[in-house]
């Protein structure tokens, strides 16, 4: 019999960063990202797991989600996320309770893992050994010097796909998207996210201009999230060669099946969508229906775990959260030609908090 090894207790706090300058979308603007990092303690080791949220998804761990997970078996860590999503049902479960519960839930796996003496990709099941990455950020708020230096950048360190904002601004737009198809050549591909921006009409429109005029290949949320008949319209009436895609706000099972009909790739963010534990579950939707698996930014907790998902497309390289999760932890995984790759030197996920670093952001 395997001896059980109940969880000591769970750690969290919230981290407010400014942002290296201004930044907006289609529908947003912002100065500061706030990130909810959790540490689960068993057995003399830390398991750490975390969200991007609003610091109140802190309080949610403390005050929702360590009364059902300390004590418990770590070994067991699906048992802890069916507790836990019970838990925060009259809370609220999509939005910040299931992002508390992710940050928690990852907490758990690498705490599982460390205790195990395996990296985090051995425990899950590697489907591949690396996750394919693009380059995202290229927000409405950039100059277009500041475009061309962030997207040709990445080009440059051998990126084979990168991302930029539209639908701020959209009497703008052919100016930024020529200057960073200059930026980036004709041999990358170049993918744009509306935010939810447009209407379906003028979604559709600019589909086919995208297409035709800059050969963009991945339309992100043309339309808001919660538009579904909107996003099918614009998948099944767009041109061939764009695809549209969207999941990022995807939090419970939910979400995921009624996207499924609407776009061309679907996305989760495993900071959002339950952690692993519902990260696996998309995935096994997204199997079902025979559609590829996008993961949405927070590249350093995402890569042992998109490894483990048997269509994932692609990892989403985010600015804010690289440089981030660079100011945080060490074992970040770096880009090695357009691909991430989890380190299996290290057991876990490979991340340890600059608790140092760390204090001085408290929020």
């Amino acid at each position: 019999m395997v001896a059980t090894t109940p969880v000591d207790r769970l750690e969290v706090n919230a981290y407010t960063i400014p942002t290296d300058e201004p930044e907006s979308d289609g529908t947003l603007e912002w100065d500061s990202t706030t990130i909810v990092v959790v540490e689960a303690r068993a057995g003399g080791h830390a398991g750490l797991g975390y969200t991007y949220c609003d610091a109140a998804a802190a309080e949610v761990v403390s005050s929702q989600l360590a009364g059902v997970v300390e004590n418990e078996d770590l070994m067991d860590v699906r048992a802890a996320w069916l507790r836990m999503t019970a838990q925060v049902r009259n809370a609220g479960q999509p939005g910040i309770g299931f992002c508390a519960v992710s940050a928690v839930d990852q907490a758990l796996w690498d705490l599982k893992a460390r205790l195990l003496d395996v990296p985090l990709v051995v425990l899950l099941g590697a489907a591949h050994q690396d996750v394919p990455i693009y380059g995202s950020g290229g927000f409405c708020s950039y100059t277009e010097e500041r475009l061309c230096e962030q997207l040709g950048g990445w080009a440059e360190a051998g990126i084979p796909r990168v991302k930029m904002k539209v639908g701020r601004e959209p009497e703008r737009d052919p100016v930024r998207l020529d200057a960073a198809r200059e930026a980036i050549g004709e041999d990358v591909e170049l993918y744009v996210d509306a935010n939810g921006a447009f209407a379906r009409k003028e979604a559709l429109a600019w589909a086919e201009r995208y297409s035709d005029a800059w050969n963009v290949t991945w339309f992100e949320e043309p339309v808001s999230s919660d538009d579904l008949e909107g996003l099918r319209q614009i998948r099944d009436s767009g041109p061939a060669g764009l695809e549209i895609a969207a999941g990022e706000y995807a939090y419970v099972a939910a979400d995921f099946r009624d996207l499924v009909g609407s776009v061309d790739c679907l996305q989760a963010d495993v900071t959002r969508c339950g952690g692993i534990t519902g990260l696996l579950s998309a995935s096994g939707l997204a199997n079902a229906h025979s559609i590829d698996l996008s993961a949405h930014c927070a590249p350093a907790i995402s890569v042992h775990a998109f490894c483990a998902v048997e269509r994932r497309r692609h990892l989403e390289y985010f600015h804010d959260h690289v440089r981030i999760e660079g100011m945080l932890f060490d074992g970040v995984a770096e880009p090695e030609g357009g691909v991430l790759r989890p380190d299996r030197s290290r057991v876990g996920n490979g991340l340890e908090l600059k608790r140092r670093d760390a204090e001085r952001l408290a929020a």
